[in-house]
């Protein structure tokens, strides 16, 4: 049993090589945009029924949540399409590895000089080039939002300060923790995620039945506690950076 901290190239494009966790990703990218896709025309003409139906409650509740933090609808319907993307995007990513066949169905060939089974299946979560993707759309789209909704002159501000030593030193504080913002994310959420496929395929490779079960539970759990970190964390900066300008 070889364990990879990189994800594992199962084809090349020219010299571009196709990873498992990249096939993973488009592949999530896709359904999510199909289901997304479908669901919207039938909410338009019949309410609440199937997936629709799901949708729907997906959409109230998270939607209900985001005014838990933002206190103003108007608010949280403009950051929806940001923090749903993240939130969908990165939970059915974590739940991936629960599939069976998760580190064993895939094929021979060659990693890092060594001749290995590389999975078809892997998280994209696992992969640190994605979850630092994520990581830095968050921060981007922040950075945006607040050049939008409080001006650009003001949002530089934050960062850029000379009345006072102080006001100085904090804008530069401001500035470092953006960029560490990205290191946290991206390596929270792969650490997390890596580290739990990790137990999963030892523990299915010594023993394979009922003892996993109780792993999957808590792989399932931690998935979701992820997910919801990385998307209240990216609302809670937005609504920081909308709300910049109000406060000075």
């Amino acid at each position: 049993m070889v364990i990879s901290l990189a994800a594992e190239p199962i084809a090349h494009v020219g010299s571009f090589p196709v990873t498992n966790t990249l096939v993973m990703a488009v592949f999530v990218s896709v359904v999510l945009v199909v289901l997304g896709s479908r669901a919207g025309k039938r909410v338009a003409m019949i309410p609440a029924r199937g997936m629709a139906h799901v949708m729907e409650a997906v959409v109230e509740a998270l939607l209900g949540f985001m005014d838990s933090v933002t206190h103003d609808r108007e608010r949280s319907l403009k950051f929806f399409p940001y923090v749903a993307t993240i939130f969908l995007f990165v939970i059915v990513s974590n739940w991936i590895e629960l599939v069976p066949g998760l580190g064993t169905i895939g094929v021979w060939g060659e990693h890092r000089g060594e001749r290995i089974i590389i999975p078809f299946i892997r998280s994209a979560s696992a992969d640190l080039n994605v979850t630092l993707a994520i990581a830095l759309f968050s921060v981007v789209v922040t950075q945006i939002i607040g050049v939008t909704m409080v001006g650009g002159m003001a949002h530089l501000g934050k960062f850029v300060n000379f009345r006072g030593p102080i006001g100085f030193f904090v804008g530069i504080l401001e500035l470092i923790s953006e960029f560490a913002k990205v290191i946290s994310f991206s390596f929270r959420l792969f650490g997390n995620i890596f580290a739990g496929e990790v137990l999963l395929i030892v523990v299915t490779t010594l023993v394979p039945y009922m003892i996993p079960l109780p792993f999957l539970l808590l792989e399932l759990f931690v998935g979701f506690i992820q997910a919801l970190v990385f998307a209240v964390l990216t609302l809670v900066n937005l609504n920081m950076a909308a709300q910049h300008h109000a406060a000075h």
